[in-house]
């Protein structure tokens, strides 16, 4: 394995351990606030730590930072299967390491509270509708990610776009589906106290969604 292939999944690492490090830090603090900023603090939250930390690791890996992303791009041969297999191996121990180092800095009481922040279903929400929206929500986000950033035509500030379409994803799928888009999202903060209920939910939406658009994109819009 090359020296740049490890940069890479370190990249992968440390920018999926900001988003997973932030999101749920920004939720105990609305916590913490008694209302706080609500859920546009808490997507704007996720969708500047996006926007910066795609565009820090973009050089490097190319700003995955999302299971879904790095399915997508797989199956557009943007990357190879061993590739992948490490990027979708790092962003998941960047998940895990970020859940469980966030609790050095707030009390456990507090993000016990809040479930450690993990993306859940609303109230009343089947897991059906679920599967529903964060299918929905990544199809969005990985369109917006071939437009923007994997597509050469593309202009260079990808990485805004990207923030941009995780927090307006967030503000129409919290309150439903918790809108993870991403699967190493909830299973960080999940296996760190927040609960595995419906876990199959914030794998199979995400992967689903994330396939489509990559597809889609590549065979419709692509530059042949």
């Amino acid at each position: 394995m090359t020296a740049m292939k490890w940069k890479a999944f370190i990249a992968e690492f440390i920018g999926t351990f900001a988003l997973i490090f932030i999101g749920v830090g920004a939720i105990a603090a609305n916590h913490i606030t008694e209302g706080g900023a609500g859920l546009t603090g808490i997507a704007l939250a996720h969708g500047l730590t996006i926007a910066v930390m795609v565009s820090a690791t973009a050089a490097v890996s190319g700003g995955h930072l999302n299971p879904a992303v790095t399915f997508g791009a797989l199956l557009t041969g943007k990357i190879d299967p061993k590739n992948a297999g490490g990027y979708v191996l790092f962003q998941c121990l960047g998940a895990i390491f970020a859940a469980s180092l966030i609790k050095l800095s707030i009390p456990i009481q507090v993000l016990n509270a809040v479930s450690m922040g993990t993306p859940a279903l609303g109230s009343g929400i089947s897991p059906i509708a679920g599967v529903a929206m964060e299918f929905f929500l990544t199809f969005f986000l990985v369109f917006v990610i071939f437009g923007t950033a994997i597509d050469p035509r593309a202009p260079q500030v990808g990485g805004l776009f990207i923030g941009l379409t995780v927090a307006l994803d967030i503000l129409a799928g919290g309150p439903i589906s918790g809108g993870a888009m991403n699967p190493a999202r909830h299973l960080g903060p999940a296996l760190l106290g927040g609960g595995l209920g419906n876990i199959w939910v914030y794998w199979v939406g995400p992967l689903l969604g994330g396939a489509v658009a990559a597809l889609l994109y590549e065979l419709t819009l692509a530059k042949s």
